[in-house]
């Protein structure tokens, strides 16, 4: 065997692939910029019930302010609420920035994830396609007969067309 596993892998595989995961991940993370992680914290921050919680208390407080609903307290945004306006509007436009500042370096995570899992399966191929003509010159020679199972074996035997596939995917898949 030419290339043997790490060491490790072979007595406890499933561990040694969460290893491997884990460490991707780690640094994918790791080579975030300081806008990304700036990003994903504003985003993280704004992301939850809290946040969601305190706005509802602002508005309805301003709102209960400026309509003079509570005795003793000097309306300074009148309705309209043009001050609120502008600072909901503002915080929106920055808000949406963030996410998508988040969402597009999780969608290149996403995408260097599916040709890593891509080039795996290839591989897996590849490798799956020598075993079973090995083990096929194997039966010849030994002389067992796989004359039942030879059309299925012959077209598993032959390397796989990766443009073919994906272009017949191409044709058959539904327009979205």
């Amino acid at each position: 065997m030419e290339n043997p596993l790490p060491r490790g892998a072979a007595t406890t595989p499933t561990q040694y692939n969460i290893n491997a995961i884990a460490k991707l991940e780690h640094d994918a993370l790791s080579r975030r910029t300081l806008t990304e992680r700036l990003s994903d914290v504003i985003t993280k921050l704004v992301g939850n019930m809290g946040f969601l919680l305190a706005h509802l208390i602002l508005i309805s407080g301003w709102s209960l302010i400026n309509l003079r609903l509570i005795p003793g307290l000097k309306p300074f945004d009148p309705f309209p609420f043009g001050i609120l306006a502008l600072i909901v509007s503002s915080e929106s436009v920055f808000l949406t920035i963030f996410v998508l500042i988040s969402q597009g370096r999780m969608a290149h995570q996403s995408e260097r994830r599916s040709h890593l899992d891509l080039q795996v399966g290839m591989l897996a191929e590849q490798e799956l396609t020598t075993i079973l003509q090995m083990l096929q010159k194997l039966c010849q020679h030994v002389g067992v007969n796989v004359d039942s199972s030879k059309q299925e074996v012959q077209s598993f035997s032959k390397t796989t067309d990766v443009s073919k596939l994906a272009s017949e995917l191409e044709d058959k898949l539904p327009e979205k």
